[in-house]
């Protein structure tokens, strides 16, 4: 049987989860560079669109996104993390920083976070349920900037799959 759903489980573990898949992308984007004798730190520039925001921000993006859904939803300061990577070890270490910090969150802080007002610094003057900013742009944020940067790797020729994107799954053997 399925336990009950929980913002946590929502936010901090599934944004770890799918952090730690790009992390795993990253490493075969080196492993896709050196092969090619490029640097690694070409992807970090790199755009679908002359209009659109390279990798490095689609990765800062997935990550501050975790680090605030995490930190407004149990009630508790967000550190911060200047935009200033330019190398993939540097994004590398950004995603290492968001990992480590939502570790440092549990899930009793999260009592009472679906009826939290989150009040939201890009909307003055709005407010909002915790309810609501998970499910109505958090996760949606996360998963658009997540999806852009796997995009953006698997455009310039990585070989990355859906294995590489979905790469945890809570799985139990069948009742006979």
């Amino acid at each position: 049987m399925v336990s009950g759903m929980s913002l946590y489980q929502d936010s901090v573990v599934q944004m770890s989860i799918m952090l730690r898949g790009l992390e795993g992308c990253i490493d075969k984007a080196i492993t896709f560079a050196e092969a090619k004798e490029c640097s690694p730190d070409d992807f970090v520039g790199f755009r679908l669109a002359p209009d659109m925001r390279p990798f490095a921000f689609q990765v800062q993006a997935a990550c501050d996104t975790a680090k605030f859904a995490g930190s407004r939803l149990a009630g508790v300061e967000a550190p911060a993390f200047e935009d200033t990577e330019k190398t993939i070890p540097e994004l590398q270490a950004r995603i290492r920083k968001t990992l480590a910090f939502l570790e440092t969150l549990d899930e009793g802080q999260f009592a009472g976070a679906a009826e939290r007002e989150i009040a939201l610094s890009f909307l003055p003057g709005k407010a909002t349920t915790g309810a609501h900013y998970l499910r109505e742009f958090a996760q949606p944020n996360f998963y658009f900037h997540l999806t852009t940067a796997y995009n953006l790797l698997r455009s310039a020729g990585v070989n990355v799959g859906k294995r590489d994107y979905l790469t945890h799954m809570t799985l139990h053997d069948l009742e006979s």
